[in-house]
């Protein structure tokens, strides 16, 4: 074989090292954006942007018109719940004596969280008798905090109710309802925080142990970001708020040291999540060290057990069975049968399978009597303190597309103008509404009397027709919310979508995601007969929630957004 010679080595050489130099170039030239996605961009680009968006948009400025602030708008408790088809039965009993349940959604949902339907199911067809005549339940999956106000308001009373943990129970009989405490304990579940686990090590090797008292410390101080969930709603988030005034003053849930305790620690909470599934987005994202969760969907969901150790915390989750009013003898022995039912070995050995009876050594932090007078009034003192003396600047972009017509554009109105009670008076809020083009119904200024009666005005005036240039809208409730911060450095923005979610004219969603990406304002989005999808693609951008309501619930789901948010 030949030798090369040494000019051919030369050219061989020189092509190699310019084919690896023109791949390292475009190596770099194609990775120097690694690690910054395609909708993160400059303030300053930000800015450019914004101003040639806006610069294609033609904005109506809408003289506000007073409408007095009366009652006859307001609607009652009972008025504002949404009607119980909206939560229809997992169980249909068929007995001669029927037994009505509301149970929280995590033991009468699906698949592992479908326990009491499963053990519902068997009793129904087990042949049960009482006083001769053939038993039965029926289930209906009910959050806790929805359930305790059907039951209070009277609008729908069950015979019984098995929420997560027994503060409901104190709730309904503090609203001056009768219930009976039937079985303590029906399954065992415990409350816990999530914390990585790069997070607990480091509390861990910080602080000696991991407990509510140092996860309240390292969160007020900014050394964890923390969330959880609404309060007025969820077991958890509920237990959460006790267990956190517990850990600042044990002699008094509702002392002022408790509640500046509260204070503190909540200025640096980035996160009172709506639901659950928002709460989980956040943590996904990585913008959350620690989130709270029942145990049993802990244990559940492999990623979970993965990634973050749990540290349980305040009351037991021992979802505690009720009779609710004055029910028959009959329908009482029942209940009893089922409850003996429940507990039989088969039924408690499904349990652990799907997740429950984990933690029984774990015992409640919490005293015993605490009274439901005080719960509701730690649920007051939150929505009270929540925000830490911050005001919000808060935008509403109603739409007011022809697809709005009719009874979606009625029970905005409804639901705007009723849930102006839920708004904190110290907040600043503005109304942006839309169609093929862009209005705004109302600058924004500081919730005071005259700027309710603006409001309630400017939403009565609305009116559905034309195309839907969803995304112009948001895009000028951006820059409204961004010029108040000028005057508000430290207010918390926020803009709430209310839509159908059709889009069919102006700017994209591609032409606009990334100034949402740069400014960061959560774009909470309230579907109204809705295609949810898109509107959840806007609100996932900055890890808002997207409720997806009919106008039956729509009502009731504002005021429990406005209690979290507002």
């Amino acid at each position: 074989m030949k030798k090369t010679s040494t000019g051919v080595k030369i050219i061989i050489f020189v092509a190699i090292a310019a084919l690896v130099f023109g791949g390292v170039f475009l190596g770099i030239t194609l990775t120097r954006h690694v690690g910054m996605t395609e909708e993160e961009i400059s303030e300053e680009d930000a800015a450019k942007q914004m101003d040639k968006l806006l610069s294609g948009i033609t904005v109506t400025n809408v003289e506000p018109r007073k409408a007095s602030i009366t009652d006859e708008d307001i609607l009652d408790e009972e008025e504002e719940l949404p009607d119980i088809k909206s939560y229809p039965l997992s169980v249909t009993g068929s007995g001669e004596i029927n037994v009505e349940i509301y149970s929280s959604p995590e033991k009468a949902g699906e698949g592992t969280d479908g326990w009491l339907n499963e053990v519902a199911e068997k009793f129904n067809s087990s042949g049960q008798t009482v006083d001769g005549k053939t038993a039965s339940v029926s289930i209906r999956p009910v959050s806790s905090g929805l359930a305790v106000d059907y039951i209070k308001t009277g609008k729908y009373k069950p015979q019984a109710i098995t929420p997560s943990n027994e503060f409901w129970g104190k709730m309904i009989e503090s609203s001056g309802t009768k219930v009976s405490l039937k079985e303590k304990r029906l399954v065992g579940n415990v409350a816990g925080v999530l914390l990585s686990k790069d997070t607990y090590n480091k509390i861990l090797e910080k602080y000696g142990s991991v407990n509510m008292k140092v996860i309240s410390e390292c969160t007020a101080s900014s050394e964890i970001q923390m969330g959880y969930t609404n309060p007025f709603a969820s077991s958890t988030g509920l237990n959460f708020l006790i267990t956190t005034l517990y850990s600042y003053d044990a002699d008094d849930l509702l002392s002022s040291k408790a509640i500046d305790g509260f204070k503190q620690f909540q200025e640096n909470v980035p996160l009172v999540s709506y639901n659950t599934m928002q709460m989980r987005k956040s943590a996904e994202s990585g913008s959350l060290d620690a989130f709270v969760m029942e145990y049993q969907s802990y244990y559940n969901d492999p990623a979970l057990k993965n990634e973050y150790v749990f540290t349980p915390f305040g009351a037991r989750h021992d979802n505690p069975m009720y009779s609710v009013g004055d029910i028959s003898a009959e329908e009482d022995k029942v209940l009893e049968a089922f409850c003996r039912f429940c507990l039989n070995d088969e039924s408690q050995e499904l349990a652990a399978n799907y997740g429950f009876n984990q933690n029984d050594k774990y015992k409640s932090e919490l005293p015993d009597d605490i009274s439901g007078d005080k719960l509701i009034a730690a649920q007051k003192l939150y929505k009270e303190n929540k925000d830490s003396g911050k005001e919000i600047i808060a935008v509403f972009v109603a739409d007011t597309s022809g697809s709005m017509s009719g009874e979606s554009i009625n029970a905005l109105k409804t639901s705007l103008i009723n849930s102006m009670q839920y708004i904190n008076k110290n907040n600043y809020i503005g109304l942006v509404s839309y169609n093929s083009k862009v209005y705004c119904n109302l600058p924004i200024a500081q919730f005071d009397l005259n700027q309710q009666a603006l409001f309630k005005g400017a939403v009565q005036d609305l009116a559905a027709t034309g195309q839907t240039a969803t995304n112009d809208a948001v895009i000028v409730a951006i820059d409204m919310v961004n010029k108040a911060l000028k005057d508000h450095p430290n207010a918390k923005p926020m803009i709430f979508l209310l839509s159908d979610g059709e889009q069919n004219t102006g700017c994209s969603l591609n032409d606009i995601s990334s100034l949402i990406t740069a400014y960061e304002i959560p774009i909470y989005s309230i579907g109204y007969n809705a295609n949810i999808e898109a509107l959840k693609r806007i609100s996932e951008i900055n890890e808002a929630a997207t409720i997806n309501a009919d106008s039956d619930d729509i009502v009731y789901q504002l005021k429990n957004l406005f209690n979290s948010e507002m």
